[in-house]
């Protein structure tokens, strides 16, 4: 789907192999009946294969097979859309760029070699400065030489239980008794999920193999290590870490738009209506073209957002924007389109439809909606044609 190098290949398609024989509809079905979906062997297989490296710097524990790291990632999360494979890939990868970019460096211990061994996995809390969801935040106080976390998460992806949940925390000056200023800048923290003060709430959702929970902290005590990166910089390492997330979303889209759309193909090939195929309508060979087109449309602005964020280009934001604004509306509707061309058989839960239709809808809301993104693709637009002020 995307144009890649011999290395990029071979490990898509070993990770398409993995998944095929690990997550097959069958299995997929199964587990939209059990609580929890995460497997943690299976996931310490997909790091053995890569799957929690490509976004940390090789001076960290990472590496790439190509020196793009995310355009790596990314044919891993278009074989996860293709698949509705289950597991943490996008929030655990976000976590260890932090990092392997701002975090330490301990190639031999600490959460970063877990992440990347997959030995845990990892959430990211992400929580807007503004907005609706702006008074879920957190708050965070210093004790003595660490610092105290109060506060609400709404919803994050359920990996392993005894995995990380990176927050960006606002104040720091304060005293865990309250005394001091309890504004300024938020800084990122990395909370272990088992840290007492942690409680967790399952959350309903319509991905049938990937499972969400609430997450509240009360009076968590964390050490002066659990803070990532320098205090205060939570807010712009927050926008770098969105690039990555809204790439990573529109792979997984275009996976999914990918196989239902090859779904769709077969049947109007296979299926007869008075003696003729399906396909054979003019009226249905024009859908199908415009699906196909609005197919190519999405993998080609996700490949061009991935290589941009990947190289750290001056436009590479506004390319991750625009890559989760069009994709993020166009995949859910793509893969409507299929289901009404199936009829009525098309909307039965039976049909494997749905869940491409699940996962593409999910993760278009996720971390922002497309409206969220074209709003701030056209903010980054003024600001460029404004000279930055």
């Amino acid at each position: 789907m995307f144009t890649q190098t011999a290395d990029q290949d071979l490990l898509e398609t070993t990770t398409e192999q993995y998944l095929e024989a690990t997550y097959p509809p069958t299995r997929i079905r199964e587990l939209s009946r059990q609580d929890s979906t995460f497997d943690p062997v299976l996931w310490k297989r997909g790091a053995e294969l890569g799957w929690t490296a490509l976004l940390v710097p090789e001076g960290s524990g990472g590496g790439s097979v190509s020196g793009n790291g995310l355009t790596d990632l990314l044919a891993v999360a278009f074989q996860f859309g293709r698949h509705v494979a289950p597991g943490p890939l996008i929030e655990t990868n976000v976590v260890t760029a932090a990092l392997g970019r701002w975090g330490a460096k301990d190639r031999h211990g600490g959460p970063l070699a877990e992440l990347l061994d997959g030995a845990a996995t990892a959430a990211w809390g992400y929580t807007p400065r503004t907005g609706p969801r702006v008074g879920t935040g957190i708050r965070v106080a210093r004790s003595g030489d660490g610092f105290v976390l109060e506060g609400a998460v709404p919803c994050v992806e359920s990996g392993a239980p005894d995995g990380y949940l990176l927050v960006a925390a606002s104040g720091g000056t304060t005293t865990a008794d309250g005394d001091g200023d309890g504004d300024g800048p938020r800084s990122h923290y990395l909370v272990p999920f088992d840290a007492p003060g942690v409680h967790a709430s399952p959350l309903g959702g319509i991905d049938l193999t990937r499972r969400y929970r609430s997450v509240t902290l009360q009076a968590v005590a964390v050490p002066p290590t659990a803070q990532v990166g320098e205090p205060g910089s939570a807010d712009d390492h927050d926008e770098v870490l969105l690039d990555l997330t809204a790439v990573l979303q529109a792979g997984e889209i275009v996976g999914a738009m990918e196989r239902a759309f090859a779904m769709t193909l077969r049947w109007v090939q296979d299926r007869y209506s008075f003696g003729r195929p399906l396909g054979s309508y003019q009226e249905i060979k024009h859908r199908m073209a415009d699906l196909r087109t609005q197919l190519e449309a999405s993998a080609a602005v996700t490949e061009k957002a991935a290589r941009r964020v990947g190289e750290g280009a001056p436009d590479a934001r506004s390319w991750a924007s625009a890559a989760k604004a069009h994709v993020g509306r166009v995949g859910p509707e793509v893969i409507q389109d299929c289901v009404q061309l199936h009829g009525g058989i098309g909307i039965t839960f039976e049909h494997d439809l749905h869940l491409y239709l699940r996962r593409a809808i999910v993760d278009a809301q996720l971390f922002g909606t497309p409206a969220a993104f074209a709003d701030r693709l056209v903010g980054l637009t003024e600001t460029a044609r404004d000279g930055g002020k």
